[in-house]
C-alpha cells in the first residue's frame, strides 16, 4: 500500500504500518474460531496480482487491501453468513459501512472504493461509469479470492483443503464472467495450480509471509492526529457490535483525558490514554454477538468469554512499537486496587495512574450510557455508584474525586455529542 507521508510525531513514533497489520488482528477475532480470514484473502490477492505481473506497489496494495477489505464487519453473524454462502442479500451492507469508515483518512483513502465494490458482480462492476477500471479489478479481485476462502473455510480445521481444490477452482471457474472477471479468474486458476498456494494459508506460513511483507514495506511514521483518527475508525467497529455500546469506546477516551488531564497527567501520556481509551475493548470483537447482546445477567460460561476480551486486545496492541504503554493500559481497565481484576490480577501498586483512570472511565461511561435495558443514570447516581466502588476498595479514590470535581464536565465528556443533543 502506498500511503501518504506523515510527519515523524514529536511525541508517539509509531509506524503506521504496524499498526494497520496489527489491528487487522482486530478484524479476524470477529471470526471467534477462524481468525485468519483477511490474512489469507490478502495473501492470495497478492499471489494473484504477481501473476498478473503487478508492480511490487500494487501487490502489496492489494494485499493490504485483502488484509482489511472486511473493516466493515463486527458481528459475528454477518461473518458467519460471509464465510457460509456465496452470495446473500445482505452481503452489500458491511462495503458501505466500510467505505465510509476509511474514505476521509487519508492515509487509506485509496483503500475505500475498492472495499466499497468488493461484493459487486463483475457483470454490474464493469458497467459503472462512476467506477475506474482499476477501482473495478481491485475489488473484483478480492471478491474472488474472498470465495475462495468461503469455499474453503470449511476444510481449514481439518486437514482436507488438498483434497477440495479442484472443487474450489471448478466453483470459481463456472462464475467466470459473471460474478468474476475472466482475465481474474485465469490468474487464479494459474497460481492454484501448485500445492504451496494452499499450503501458504496455514497458520504458520501466514506469520511468515506477514513477517516478509512487514520487512518489504517502507516505513511510514504517524502523526499523533493520524493515530487518533485511526483509533477511533477501529473503535466505531467495535462499538458497532452490539445495540448496547454505542460510541462507548469514544466516551471512555474523552474522560479518560479529561481525568488525566486533572491529575496532572503528562501532556504525552494524555495522548496516549486517549488513543487507549479508544482501543480498550478491541477484544470484544471475538465476542460472540449473543453472548455481548444478552440483556440478562451472564452465566459463568459467558461471563469467562466476555472477560477474555482484555487479554486479546493486549494481544493486538503489545506488538505496536511505540505503544507499550497504550498495550498495557489498555489491556489493564479491568484490573482492581485488590488484585481481583482480570486478566493479569495485578494488585493496585503495580498500576500505572493511567491504568486506573481508564479503569474508573469505563465504568463512569457504561454507567452514564443509556442501554436499551435500561436508562442512563444521573450524574448523581453514577457519582453515587463510583463512591460504593470505592468504598469496596474497586476503585481508587482520587480518581474519582477527579471526576466529581466538575460532574457536568465529565458526563459530557462520557456521553457522545449526539446523545447529548438527543
Amino acid at each position: 500500500m502506498s500511503l501518504n507521508s506523515a510527519s515523524i510525531s514529536d511525541t508517539i513514533d509509531v509506524d503506521l504500518h504496524q499498526v494497520i497489520y496489527a489491528l487487522s488482528d482486530a478484524l479476524d477475532l470477529v471470526g471467534i474460531d477462524d481468525v485468519g480470514h483477511g490474512k489469507r484473502v490478502g495473501i492470495m490477492a497478492a499471489a494473484c496480482a504477481q501473476a498478473l505481473g503487478k508492480s511490487q506497489a500494487e501487490t502489496s496494495f492489494l494485499f493490504d487491501l485483502g488484509m482489511l477489505h472486511d473493516i466493515g464487519v463486527s458481528s459475528t453473524s454477518t461473518h458467519n453468513q460471509l464465510v457460509t454462502q456465496f452470495d446473500w442479500s445482505g452481503s452489500q451492507v458491511h462495503c458501505e459501512i466500510g467505505y465510509q469508515l476509511l474514505q476521509d483518512f487519508v492515509p487509506l483513502a485509496r483503500l475505500a472504493d475498492p472495499v466499497h465494490f468488493h461484493h459487486t458482480r463483475w457483470d454490474k462492476l464493469s458497467t459503472m461509469n462512476e467506477v475506474t477500471r482499476a477501482v473495478a479489478e481491485q475489488a473484483n479481485l478480492i471478491y474472488m479470492v474472498d470465495r475462495v476462502d468461503a469455499l474453503a473455510a470449511a476444510h481449514y480445521a481439518n486437514g482436507s483443503l488438498l483434497m477440495h481444490t479442484a472443487e474450489i477452482q471448478t466453483k470459481i471457474s463456472d462464475n467466470a464472467g459473471t460474478y468474476f472477471s475472466p482475465l481474474l479468474v485465469e490468474s487464479f486458476l494459474a497460481v492454484s495450480a501448485s500445492e504451496a498456494f494452499w499450503l501458504q494459508l496455514e497458520p504458520r506460513s501466514i506469520q511468515a509471509l506477514l513477517q516478509d511483507m512487514q520487512l518489504r514495506a517502507e516505513p511510514c511514521r504517524a502523526s499523533v492526529s493520524e493515530l487518533k483518527q485511526l483509533a477511533r475508525i477501529f473503535s466505531r467497529i467495535v462499538d458497532a457490535k452490539s445495540q448496547f455500546t454505542a460510541e462507548h469506546s469514544l466516551g471512555v477516551a474523552q474522560l479518560s483525558r479529561l481525568l488525566a488531564e486533572r491529575m496532572n497527567v503528562s501532556p504525552l501520556n494524555c495522548d496516549k490514554i486517549e488513543i487507549a481509551g479508544l482501543l480498550h475493548d478491541l477484544g470484544k470483537l471475538r465476542v460472540p454477538d449473543e453472548v455481548l447482546d444478552k440483556p440478562s445477567a451472564l452465566d459463568e460460561r459467558e461471563r469467562k468469554i466476555i472477560n477474555t476480551h482484555s487479554f486479546e486486545t493486549y494481544q493486538i496492541l503489545r506488538h505496536i512499537k511505540g505503544f507499550e504503554d497504550i498495550a498495557q493500559w489498555a489491556a489493564h481497565h479491568h484490573e482492581e486496587p485488590d488484585g481481583k481484576g482480570y486478566p493479569f490480577h495485578l494488585a493496585g501498586d503495580t498500576l500505572p495512574l493511567e491504568a486506573r483512570i481508564l479503569r474508573v472511565a469505563d465504568i463512569f461511561q457504561a454507567m452514564a450510557q443509556n442501554r436499551p435495558y435500561r436508562a442512563g443514570l444521573s450524574a448523581a447516581a453514577v457519582l453515587d455508584f463510583l463512591k460504593q466502588l470505592v468504598a469496596k476498595g474497586r476503585i481508587d479514590a482520587e480518581i474519582v474525586d477527579a471526576a466529581a470535581s466538575d460532574m457536568p464536565a465529565s458526563m459530557a465528556a462520557a456521553l457522545p455529542l449526539s446523545r447529548q443533543l438527543a
